[in-house]
């Protein structure tokens, strides 16, 4: 395993962990940004799908998000490393902020300073609307555009449980996959092979 690709990918989960603020989907959109944008190791379309997964899996999607980027790099080295990057800073800053938490809370300079992170981290969340989106239309897709739509709609107006709502999508394109997939198993039958040897043929 590359050593240098294992440091380079804790010391970039340690300081994108480091400086986000907002929660996970803050993360995912400066791990697209490192790991696709800047180094060039995984590309757009990879980066969604590890999205989609770690959205979709349980537990903080912070670390999810570091998890599947870590084992797509560098499999369970990588794994171990984008962890301990990813949970090492909040565990040192929260360990910290819980022991000063009346002073924190009373303060009028950190509730201003807070107040303020909160309107850049809903810029950041828009961002990664925006960067997720844009791809679903250039696809020009109307089952995917139709899904993003329906999804948008169940969430923000009738209040749907997010976990329903990526069942439901999931669902939708493994039925779209599974027809096209059996088709072309049908149109492509494995034909028997011959291989001509000194002795004779043989199947």
């Amino acid at each position: 395993m590359n050593r240098t690709i294992l440091k380079k990918l804790f010391l970039s989960t340690l300081y994108l962990s480091t400086f986000t603020f907002g929660g996970g989907y803050v993360i995912i959109s400066l791990l697209k940004n490192k790991f696709v944008d800047e180094l060039g190791w995984i590309d757009q379309e990879e980066m969604l799908d590890l999205t989609a997964i770690a959205q979709s899996s349980p537990g903080a999607i912070a670390v999810n998000g570091a998890i599947v980027v870590g084992y797509k790099l560098a499999g369970i080295p990588g794994i171990l490393c984008s962890i301990a990057g990813a949970i090492l800073p909040p565990f040192a800053i929260i360990s910290v902020i819980s022991y000063f938490y009346t002073a924190f809370c009373e303060n009028f300079i950190v509730q201003a300073l807070l107040a303020g992170m909160s309107a850049g981290v809903g810029a950041v969340i828009i961002s990664v609307v925006y960067d997720m989106g844009k791809d679903i239309f250039k696809s020009r897709d109307p089952l995917l555009l139709l899904i993003m739509a329906a999804a948008l709609a169940a969430n923000c107006w009738l209040h749907v449980n997010v976990v329903f709502i990526i069942l439901c999508a999931a669902g939708i394109g493994l039925l779209r996959a599974l027809p096209g997939r059996t088709r072309s198993r049908r149109k492509s039958p494995h034909p028997q092979t011959y291989e001509t040897t000194k002795g004779g043929t043989r199947s």
